[in-house]
């Protein structure tokens, strides 16, 4: 089972709280149909995963899905507080997944091919249960392409030390720019008379620069710094020693503090429509 980097701290399940199809998902949202089955990768807490059940309406179906079940609880219980009778959630694993060939019209993944070792493989499972007519969309971030300001040298730390540990972990840390590539790899390219038209890409970016959004950003990752699965793997691979979490989670305290602080997190976007 590939090591999911971040892990399940709170400070990582209240980031993922935040996440909606409007803010992680727009350029799926033209592709949704009344009526269409889903599968969500890498459902988390569930709440994109809920939005996409109501987007699909009453006659439509989602299953979201997760390797562990650690999360699925709350995405349950969410998805009962608001009352979707068409969602339902399983354990299962992205690179060998309990469906018929074709069995759903739309396979979604946020943020999950940058953990998979083997994010190809992933992708021709991912394609083997899409039905003809129907769509595969993955968003990833990239992040060396992450920026902001002011450029404080516990940041840039950060920044270098997350890569390496989502590498020893077997992900692929820069994974927005590397969505087309593993496409093609996976055998997701375009029919011969438009061979450009699919796959479609695209970009979009989260922005971190009111007050508020910098606060919740700074802290959401000073702590995970320092108390996540990511700190845990930092120290236990040698990478980083307590001492230098702490130091780079007072870096995001600082850069939150500063009121001309910006950030912005660029994703890759792909969509697939497989015929």
């Amino acid at each position: 089972m590939p090591a999911y980097t971040h892990g399940h701290h709170a400070a990582v399940l209240r980031s993922h709280r935040s996440r909606t199809a409007a803010n992680s998902a727009a350029y799926l949202l033209p592709e949704l149909r009344p009526g269409q089955r889903v599968l969500d990768v890498g459902c988390g807490p569930g709440t994109i995963t809920a939005d996409l059940a109501e987007l699909v309406g009453p006659s439509g179906r989602v299953v979201g899905i997760e390797p562990v079940p650690e999360v699925l609880a709350e995405a349950a219980a969410l998805a009962a507080e608001r009352g979707l009778a068409n969602l339902s959630y399983e354990v299962a694993d992205v690179y060998r997944l309990p469906y018929a060939d074709a069995s759903f019209d739309v396979v979604h993944a946020h943020q999950v091919l940058q953990h998979l070792p083997d994010p190809v493989a992933a992708l021709r499972e991912m394609r083997r249960v899409t039905a003809p007519g129907g769509v595969i969309a993955v968003r990833d971030s990239d992040y060396a392409a992450m920026t902001w300001y002011p450029e404080l040298p516990e940041l840039d730390e950060w920044l270098s030390l997350y890569r390496k540990v989502a590498r020893a972990n077997g992900g692929e840390p820069d994974a927005g720019r590397r969505l087309l590539a593993w496409a093609h790899a996976a055998g997701l390219t375009g029919e011969p008379a438009a061979p450009d038209a699919n796959p479609r890409c695209s970009s979009s970016s989260w922005t971190f620069a009111t007050g508020a959004e910098r606060a919740w950003w700074s802290e959401s990752w000073a702590e995970r710094t320092v108390r996540s699965k990511t700190a845990a793997t930092a120290v236990a691979e040698g990478l980083a020693t307590p001492a230098d979490l702490e130091r780079i989670a007072a870096g995001w305290a600082r850069w939150g503090a500063d009121p001309d602080a910006w950030f912005a997190v660029l994703h890759g976007e792909l969509l697939y429509h497989v015929s």
